[in-house]
């Protein structure tokens, strides 16, 4: 009997490292592979790492790696993907808008989870058994819910995965019919990605990336293969495009 599989894209992250400690502790016979650009501690001998540069070339040759376990893989998940740093930060105001920061966020939080299922998508296709892939979008990319304003190329870049992530979906319908495509708003997380963002956040509302894990991972169990994509949020409810 093949051995189940998953596959973590992003793993140093902070929820992703959550993730990856509950899937151990519930699932500890499956077989893991962790993918990130920095070399991590393996939690178990079932918990393989591959280090990888998110640049095209090296996705595409860490794909073709794990061309074989994909045959069993019952989920990915890839948390890749950036806000801000020592030089960038989200946009106040218009004057702030920079096509620096815009480049930056559109590499890494549309185009590289787009290369990931670029060259996953040949490998999907041939697996009958369900399989669920999972991006990390967020809240602000909706449109119909963009009250606040700001925060122009983070909420831009999101709202682009969405849309790139719904196209693949329309494809992989037809390719891969047994794959489901889901698009998961975490909520705001207390994570070094949103440190500089958390005085505002309502009581209750700052999740642990533990919390925020768990609820990924109940999504995850509980998708219905559809052929169309999920546009969720942490509680599981469906989010306006």
């Amino acid at each position: 009997m093949m051995q189940d599989t998953h596959i973590v894209i992003g793993a140093s992250a902070a929820i992703a490292q959550a993730f990856i400690k509950l899937q151990r502790h519930r699932d500890p016979n499956s077989s893991l592979y962790s993918l990130s650009q920095k070399s991590l501690v393996k939690q178990d001998e079932n918990h393989h790492h591959i280090t990888c540069d998110y640049n095209e070339q090296s996705i595409e040759a860490t794909v073709q790696q794990l061309s074989e376990i994909l045959k069993s893989v019952k989920s990915i998940t890839i948390f890749t993907g950036q806000l801000h740093n020592s030089e960038f930060s989200p946009e106040k105001k218009l004057e702030d808008f920079s096509l620096a920061y815009f480049d930056w966020l559109f590499r890494a939080n549309a185009a590289t989870p787009l290369l990931w299922l670029k060259y996953l998508a040949p490998h999907l296709s041939k697996i009958n058994h369900p399989c669920i892939v999972t991006c990390l979008s967020a809240r602000v990319a909706s449109i119909t819910e963009n009250e606040l304003g700001g925060w122009y190329s983070y909420r831009a870049s999101k709202a682009a995965l969405n849309m790139m992530v719904k196209t693949a979906a329309i494809e992989l319908k037809r390719r891969a019919k047994t794959t489901k495509l889901v698009l998961f708003h975490p909520g705001t997380t207390d994570t070094p990605l949103s440190a500089p963002f958390q005085k505002n956040v309502p009581k209750g509302k700052l999740f642990t990336p533990m919390f925020v894990a768990q609820q990924l991972s109940h999504v995850i169990d509980t998708r219905v293969i559809d052929g169309d994509v999920d546009y969720i949020d942490w509680q599981g409810h469906t989010i306006s495009w």
